[in-house]
Order: structure tokens, then sequence, then C-alpha cells
């Protein structure tokens, strides 16, 4: 266990699926918690409370407000509930640890921690941008479009999660692992000044060099930090069972080492990790992945300090 962090963690399940509208994300928490996440977590020190699960419901219409957002009202509705909750368990002085499901979830889960917290830095593990809206998206699936409602931008019922006034700063914010981008996420990354460190900035300088100018910047001047890790971000030899598979992610020890060097910083107030699709994942490999990399960031050590 980290000494520096909360140790009273409380587990929140989330599976959703209809933001990536395509099976087996929704079976991400069950096979997360078969991983024993819980007992994992319980062997370093830490005091686990696990919520048990949102659960969505299935609408038979994929469309129902005009717009071209699939789902809209579900996920909506979901992570207004998950917004509850992660506000919830922060006000009770714990660390939200939540569990997707796919990756519109971050939706709810930041929201809830902008409930609490005016000023998040934020540490975002993904191949992909995650920062479309409606007019950019290609497929009006929202689990593409967190980043950008996030930063106050999208549809208005999405931003309006929670009643926020409060949205995440762009400045604080860093991505890492990208490897694949729409044309309209490339111009308001830019737009923005958004922090990206590309597969190939990783190839050349080092995951340490990143990790160290990540977390520099998004601890300076902000509450805390939440880490929001996509299971794709790996590369599809580590973790085989994630719905948007993209050749040449991070290796598992440069994912290790980014949990790690996060986890020595002493920052993290809040995580989750997102996108175990186990309809496409071998003997539950992503799974068991995503809770070696939840113990690395929590505070797991080969030799413990003296």
């Amino acid at each position: 266990m980290n000494p520096a962090m909360n140790n009273r963690i409380s587990l929140i399940g989330v599976p959703l699926d209809l933001g990536a509208d395509r099976r087996g994300v929704d079976m991400g928490p069950s096979a997360i918690r078969y991983a024993k996440v819980r007992e994992k977590l319980q062997d370093l020190g830490y005091e686990i409370d696990d919520r048990g699960d949102i659960v969505p419901n299935r609408p038979d219409a994929c469309h129902q407000d005009g717009s071209n957002l699939k789902y809209l009202d579900e996920i909506e509705r979901v992570n207004t509930e998950l917004c509850r909750i992660v506000a919830e368990e922060l006000d009770k002085g714990r660390f939200p640890l939540v569990l997707g499901g796919d990756h519109s979830i971050a939706i709810g889960t930041i929201s809830g921690i902008l409930q609490h917290k005016k000023k998040v830095g934020v540490i975002w593990f993904d191949a992909h941008g995650d920062i479309n809206t409606a007019e950019t998206s290609p497929s009006g699936n929202i689990h593409g479009m967190p980043v950008a409602v996030s930063f106050g931008l999208g549809h208005e019922r999405l931003i309006g999660i929670g009643g926020k006034t409060v949205t995440l700063d762009p400045k604080k914010f860093v991505m890492i692992g990208t490897r694949e981008l729409d044309p309209g996420e490339k111009i308001l990354l830019k737009k923005l000044g958004v922090i990206v460190y590309t597969m190939h900035d990783i190839d050349i300088k080092g995951m340490a060099q990143v990790m160290e100018e990540t977390i520099k910047l998004v601890s300076a001047g902000t509450d805390g930090v939440h880490v929001s890790f996509d299971m794709d971000v790996m590369d599809p030899l580590y973790a085989p069972g994630v719905g948007t598979p993209v050749f040449g992610g991070l290796t598992y020890r440069e994912s290790h080492l980014a949990m790690e060097l996060i986890s020595q910083a002493q920052i993290v107030t809040s995580a989750e990790f997102v996108e175990v699709n186990t309809v496409l994942d071998h003997k539950n490999q992503t799974a068991k992945v995503a809770v070696a990399l939840m113990r690395s960031l929590l505070g797991e050590q080969v030799l413990p300090d003296d």
C-alpha cells in the first residue's frame, strides 16, 4: 500500500456497453472482479467497499432524440447515477475506483469528481482521443466523446450531468499512448492545447521521461489527479480483450512503469479502468492485467521501502 494514499477504496462497477455500441465490455466489471480485484487490493492493505454495479437498461431504439448520438437517454441516466455515487464516496473521504464498461462512463466519473474538487488534473491513457462531438464523430458512439464533454463541449445533456458549472482545464489534462485520432479530434486537441504523448513520443523519449513531464504538469496547482486507463492503450499482445484494438501500443512494462511512477508521486485521488471486453479476451487475460495495473497504481513494490 502507498501510505500517502487514501487507504479506503470504493469499487464502483459500470457494466455499460452502449457508448461503444458493441457487446462485451458490459461484462468488464464482472471479469475484473473474477480476477480478484478486491482480494488483491486487500492484500496491499486497503479497506475495500464494493458498491456493486450501476445496471444499465438496453433501449429498443438506438437514436432517441433526433441527434446522431447513440443511446443518449440511457448513457445520460447511467452517468448521472455514477456522478452521484463518485461524489458521495469522495464526500465520505474514500477513493473511487471505477470499473468499466466503455469509456463513456468517464463522463460520470469526472462529473462526480468535479462536484468535490474544482481543480483536477487528469492523466488519460488511451489509443484514441475520445474528444469527438456530435459534429465530428464518424460513428455517433459516445465512448469517443468523454474528453470533449469534460471540457464542456458537446451535447447539452451530457455536459449538464451533475449540474456542474466547473469543467476540466485542458492545460491540466495529458493524453498518453495515443495513436489513432479522427480528423476533428486533431483540430480540437490543437485548438485547446492539450498535451498529447503519442506512441512516437514514448518511443523517442521513453516512458520515464514522459511520466516525469506529465506528473509535473497535472499536479501543479491541482487538488488531485484522476487516472483514466483505457485498456486499449496497451498493445493487443498484452491486452487482447478490448473493443477497439490498435497495434503498436504500450508494452506490459511500460504500462506498469507509468502506474508505479504515478504512485510514487503520491498525487492520485481517483481512478477508472475501462474497455475490458470479455468476448474478445483470452482466459480473462485483459482483466488480470487491469488488476495488476491497479496494484501498481496503488503502491505495489517488488521490494518494500525501509
